[in-house]
């Protein structure tokens, strides 16, 4: 059996992943989720994937259902489960891709990351990329059935990962964080109205903008150099970045940008402007 040779960053590209997609270990995960206002007619790979790819469900099942808000963290015990029941183990080297290009997959790696497993990585250029190099693909739906055998993967839940609105609050004052919002600068800037429905226009104040399409450029992440420098404008390295968009998934970009980028501390405020914007007391600047 070939020996898989592990990348030093958390992307892979396309050849990487044809060479070990045979791999006993290795596990292939489409993340793919429609973005926000938009619908899967848009995308022309919507009803595509690579071959043997398993669905990570990133809105039904590696969400929380039970929270008023979209794709809230699940628990650990229930990550654990979903997570066997697509086959994976302690020891599964996982790429997670999705067909937009770069924009939910890297959600998936931070909810491995997060519940502790260190051997995920992102499909650079996504499913875009795997079709443009002629690999196969094949009809979501019309594959054969083949049944996976249970996993054995134990989540190990690192909540430093997490912020929630309190901490957020608190981080607004605190010089050694910085609050990294992921959305559009009109959304920012609230030039533009939220794609959701009854949530105030702005941003967190304190807050910095960088659009998770800053750090890519036809769906492919920009090199580390590049990342360094977009990152270094608005945050030092000893700083902790606590990182917000829309509903807690294009900010994963920012994360594996970050991580890329060698920040040592970094964290994702869950909830995000679906929490944040609600009509209350906490705070917007526009």
């Amino acid at each position: 059996m070939l020996e898989v040779i592990l990348p030093s960053q958390p992307i892979v590209d396309v050849q990487w992943l044809a060479t070990y997609s045979d791999h006993q270990k290795l596990v292939i995960l489409d993340a793919s989720m429609p973005k926000v206002g938009g619908t899967s007619e848009e995308n022309p790979y919507a009803n595509l994937k690579i071959k043997k790819a398993r669905f990570f469900d990133i809105e039904r099942k590696f969400s929380d259902l039970n929270s008023l808000l979209p794709h809230t963290i699940p628990s650990p015990s229930h990550f654990t489960q979903e997570a066997r029941n697509l086959g994976i183990n302690q020891d599964s080297i996982i790429v997670v891709y999705d067909n937009i290009g770069l924009y939910s997959a890297p959600r998936a790696w931070w909810l491995f990351r997060t519940m502790g497993h260190r051997e995920v990585f992102v499909l650079d250029g996504g499913l875009p990329a795997w079709i443009a190099a002629g690999k196969d693909t094949e009809m979501i739906g019309a594959e054969q059935e083949v049944e996976i055998k249970k996993g054995n993967f134990v989540a190990r839940y690192n909540s430093e990962a997490v912020k929630n609105a309190a901490e957020v609050l608190s981080a607004i004052q605190d010089n050694n964080q910085v609050i990294i919002d992921a959305r559009s600068e009109a959304r920012f800037l609230g030039k533009v109205e939220e794609p959701r429905q009854g949530l105030r226009r702005g941003h967190i104040p304190s807050a910095k903008n960088i659009p998770f399409t800053k750090i890519q450029k036809d769906n492919f992440l920009l090199p580390k150099e590049e990342l360094e420098k977009i990152f270094a404008e608005v945050a030092t390295k000893d700083q902790s970045l606590i990182l917000s968009c829309g509903s807690g998934v294009t900010a994963c970009v920012l994360a594996l940008g970050a991580e890329i980028a060698d920040y040592q501390s970094y964290s994702l405020y869950d909830g995000s402007w679906s929490e944040w914007g609600q009509p209350s007391d906490l705070p917007v600047e526009s």
